[in-house]
């Protein structure tokens, strides 16, 4: 084949510049340049200034605590003296993560009821505060006189920094994405992205704003709020500390856009802890391993088999918030036990390895797994979660969020009130869902049909019926799991192994929770 002068001269340089300015083997990637291209990153007049940020790391939200993920044995370490069969153990990876140092307390919540008073209206939004007030009747007893605590515990200044109690899964729930939105707004009004008195105005009912004004996070990034964008110059550059570039036109003139998934600068979403990182973060075995050799399997989130503290300086201390034996919940006068009536503040005793607090006793939390008795038999190993039903997210017409289903039908969450009408706390031992076992818990009162009948299937035991009268299994899919144990267990409950299941709609006087967050990147702490 014959080459022309100039088709030589071409390959020649083409091979001189691969050789000196790519050097694809010797060469290491300079964050400023790509290593595939040869062009500077973030530069406006190479390709419209593709964005490239190099050595990433995660900042730790407010409140929480990083946990350096591993592989643990999930399940009971003692004998099941419940026999229930289901939490044998088993071996599963957990990737790092972060998660809330306390449990959520009283002045955490109420600073979200706060926010929902000032942003929907109580006239036009009734429901709206009113679905995420927590239910105080779930202190009163048919024979005891808990009516201080069903009109102070929420509310007064001496239980501020007490764990919320009397919230349901759904609610706990809600209470994630509110906080990941609060988050994620405060960190656009330090970097001087969003005015913050003017996006205050837009969210609050008093100024003519409210409702469905308020900023969220997930709106945010698929460009649904378009009217908050970043000016990006040289005087007032919010990417200035983190090497991002400014955006140019073809004039060269500054331009505008939103905050990017890629530039790192939002949180990911708060959330409930799934019940494999749950359990993870409560053992806390990474005080108790020498170069991945476990010592002992904890009972406990410390790192003895007793209660009482075994250091000199603080020996005989209850480690946790709980039960003793019959009728004792704090000790004798003069010398309390564990010095909780009922619950205590967040920060009480010592935090386990991992520096969290109250991960054994005080209140029970919310994870977020659905329960099934045979999770065990049926799980994934990195990971393990069991939810309901996968559901996509797309925009409409008019770029808001909606969910849709697996088969793309749109679906919207509904809100339940768990404090006014309805009250599912209010049941006997055979109530239908969650009852003793009995021929009678499986049937609602009016004696509906029984499993033997050709119509009943396996839709019908799990979700329940449209029909009042048909059947429903004990177990459902609103039936979460909750761990830890409470003021009001015995010591078996503290071990993080145990589990045990609530409706999501219920709520108890020791049950609340706690937030996690996904780690991004490396599961190693930098």
């Amino acid at each position: 084949m014959n080459f022309t002068f100039k088709q030589l001269l071409i390959a020649t340089l083409a091979i001189g510049v691969c050789m000196s300015t790519v050097s694809c083997k010797s060469k290491k990637n300079n964050e400023g340049t790509s290593s595939v291209t040869g062009w500077s990153y973030n530069d406006p007049e190479n390709m419209g200034g593709f964005e490239y940020y190099a050595g990433y790391e995660q900042e730790v939200g407010p409140g929480l605590v990083r946990i350096e993920g591993g592989t643990f044995i999930m399940g009971r370490v003692e004998q099941d003296v419940m026999y229930s069969w289901d939490t044998q153990p088993r071996r599963v990876t957990v990737s790092s993560f972060f998660m809330d140092e306390c449990e959520v307390s009283n002045s955490n919540y109420r600073e979200w009821l706060w926010w929902l008073g000032k942003v929907f209206s109580r006239q036009e939004y009734p429901q709206v505060l009113r679905s995420a007030l927590p239910d105080t009747l779930v202190w009163r007893r048919a024979l005891a006189y808990n009516e201080p605590y069903v009109e102070n515990y929420l509310r007064h200044p001496a239980y501020s920094e007490y764990p919320v109690v009397g919230v349901s899964h759904r609610q706990a729930t809600n209470f994630c994405k509110w906080r990941t939105d609060r988050v994620n707004e405060g960190i656009l009004f330090e970097m001087g992205v969003l005015d913050k008195i003017e996006t205050l105005k837009k969210q609050m009912h008093e100024e003519g704003g409210g409702g469905r004004n308020n900023f969220n996070t997930e709106a945010y990034l698929y460009g649904a709020l378009n009217d908050e964008v970043i000016v990006m110059d040289e005087e007032n550059n919010p990417f200035e500390d983190v090497k991002m570039p400014m955006g140019a036109d073809e004039e060269g003139e500054a331009t505008k856009r939103n905050v990017r998934l890629e530039d790192g600068l939002l949180l990911p979403k708060y959330r409930l802890p799934t019940e494999a990182e749950w359990e993870f973060a409560a053992l806390g075995i990474i005080g108790n391993t020498l170069s991945e050799r476990v010592g002992e399997r904890k009972i406990f989130p410390w790192n003895t088999h007793v209660l009482r503290n075994p250091d000199e300086d603080s020996r005989g201390k209850m480690m946790a918030n709980y039960v003793r034996g019959n009728g004792d919940y704090m000790g004798t006068a003069g010398d309390l036990n564990d010095a909780g009536d009922i619950t205590v503040p967040v920060r009480s005793y010592w935090p386990n390895d991992y520096g969290l607090y109250c991960m054994a006793g005080n209140v029970n939390e919310w994870v977020a797994d659905v329960y099934r008795s045979q999770s065990l038999e049926d799980f994934d190993e990195f990971n393990p979660f069991r939810g309901n039903v996968f559901r996509q997210k797309k925009l409409d017409d008019e770029g808001k969020l909606v969910e849709t289903d697996s088969v793309g039908n749109v679906v919207y969450e509904v809100q339940t009130q768990s404090s006014i009408g309805n009250r599912k706390n209010y049941r006997t031992a055979d109530n239908r869902n969650f009852g003793d076992g009995d021929k009678w818990s499986n049937q609602t009162e009016g004696g509906g049909n029984d499993w033997t009948t050709s119509q009943a299937t396996t839709g019908d035991m799990y979700n329940g019926s449209k029909a009042d009268d048909n059947l429903r299994s004990l177990v459902t899919d609103s039936t979460r799991v909750y761990k830890g144990g409470g003021w009001r267990d015995r010591a078996y409950w503290l071990s993080p192994g145990t589990r045990r299941f609530l409706d999501e709609n219920e709520s108890r006087d020791d049950l609340g929770f706690r937030c996690a967050m996904t780690k991004l990147g490396s599961p190693q702490n930098q």
